[in-house]
């Protein structure tokens, strides 16, 4: 069964995610959520995803700084798949969240089937 990580500081977006990934047939068991960066990483050094889930602004470690941390590990999977979604929509934002390492990027606000549409290359 697949197992996916949301990130982002805002409990709302956390829910509004967990919701659409639930309709894509995520079982709850196999969601799971951190508030930030530090968070997220701590769960990822003991937890195997197929997709990670974040937003770039967060407080402690944001997003852009979790996925360098994630693409610079030696002791996680640093190739599973990053999609960012955040606020952040300019061009040089998108630029610099590919080249930290992201898969795709989703502006907010986004709709179900936006998000949808970027998770079904991972299942």
């Amino acid at each position: 069964m697949k197992k996916i990580l949301v990130v982002d500081d805002s409990l709302t977006m956390r829910r509004i995610i967990v919701n659409v990934v639930k309709q894509i047939g995520i079982d709850s068991d196999n969601i799971f959520e951190a508030s930030d960066g530090v968070q997220a990483f701590k769960i990822i050094e003991k937890e195997e995803f197929d997709v990670i889930l974040t937003d770039w602004n967060m407080p402690n470690m944001n997003g852009l700084a979790l996925v360098h941390k994630i693409r610079q590990s030696d002791n996680i999977n640093k190739n599973k798949p990053i999609i960012m979604i955040t606020t952040e929509g300019g061009k040089g934002e998108v630029i610099t969240a590919l080249k930290t390492g992201v898969n795709n990027y989703i502006v907010k606000p986004f709709g179900a089937d936006v998000l949808k549409d970027k998770l079904k290359p991972f299942f």
